[in-house]
């Protein structure tokens, strides 16, 4: 069994494609601490804020010192005039604030402080550069720099970056000290891609991979035409390729959701995988799959198949 622990990823809370009621999104966090589940991951751009102020407010009944929680900048919100919605970033709210890119030192200082009202907090345990794709430039000469100084006086515990992509997040491994990085959808069942580069160099550096999208927005959780893959629709090719791999699964008497977290989990780079839930059942679901063994013959059979390369770490 691998020593990476399962996390509450909180954008499903924050309204992610569709409304659900605070009360359900208290309900999923609940249920994912009576699961066991003690790291909490959020960030502004999640639902505009809505996911820091739900994530905070279920966790407020417990001591602060028993659990870990994560949150991200990079995305200042601003006021806006309230009309209209957020859907065309994914999120199901009123459109009460607009992003602005930021990655300035000022701009971080101020978005970790917006996010610490949010919460209810005083501090975060994790704080992460959010997407800088495109503001590479300023995320390494001014957003980094901010997050190091943060750390040294104690405002969060680790730093890092989290992204949809490899290389970046390989260059903050290699040339920074970050603590952690969160690596999201890049090493799937379906997409192997960190394994080429992202992964031997956070092992080589002793640097902590947190991965996120292990059902890849939603194709592996349940394959099936209009299933989401990053985000949008999932391709045909890759829809049949993650049919196959459910129905491997099942002959092998487990489920496609058991062994797409037991797939992250495995490798010895990753500490924790990140699973989005909207709902307690969901919560329940995904702590269930997570502590389900996945038979050693199914594994053979992927890599028989080339369905996996042959050296991806699988479970012993």
């Amino acid at each position: 069994m691998s020593g990476a622990q399962l996390a509450f990823g909180a954008a499903g809370i924050g309204n992610l494609y569709t409304e659900i009621t605070d009360e359900q999104a208290y309900d999923a966090v609940g249920a994912a601490w009576r699961q066991g589940i003690r790291h909490f991951d959020t960030a502004p751009h999640y639902g505009l804020g809505l996911s820091e102020r739900r994530l905070g407010a279920a966790l407020r009944e417990h001591p602060r010192e028993a659990y870990t929680i994560s949150t991200k900048v990079g995305r200042r919100l601003e006021p806006s005039d309230g009309t209209g919605d957020d859907l065309a970033h994914g999120f199901a709210v009123p459109a009460t604030h607009h992003r602005v890119w930021d990655f300035t030192a000022d701009g971080i200082r101020r978005t970790l402080d917006a996010s610490l009202q949010r919460l209810g907090l005083d501090r975060v345990d994790t704080v992460y550069l959010h997407d800088p794709d495109d503001h590479a430039e300023q995320a390494f000469r001014e957003g980094y720099p901010a997050l190091e100084k943060l750390r040294s006086e104690g405002v969060v515990g680790a730093i890092g970056a989290g992204m949809n992509q490899t290389a970046m997040l390989t260059r903050f491994v290699r040339d920074t000290d970050v603590d952690v990085v969160l690596c999201a959808g890049r090493y799937t069942l379906l997409d192997h891609s960190a394994l080429t580069d992202l992964l031997p160099a956070a092992q080589e550096r002793g640097t902590a991979v947190v991965l996120g999208g292990a059902f890849n927005s939603g194709l592996l959780a349940d394959p099936k035409p209009g299933a989401t893959y990053d985000y949008t629709e999932a391709p045909g090719e890759l829809l049949d390729r993650a049919l196959r791999l459910k129905s491997i699964a099942e002959r092998h008497g487990t489920t496609l959701r058991a062994a797409a977290l037991a797939f992250c989990s495995a490798h010895p780079a990753v500490r924790s995988v990140l699973v989005g839930a909207r709902s307690a059942a969901e919560a329940d679901d995904c702590a269930e799959q997570f502590r389900t063994p996945v038979p050693a013959a199914l594994w053979q059979e992927l890599r028989e198949t080339g369905l996996l390369p042959a050296d991806a770490p699988v479970p012993a």
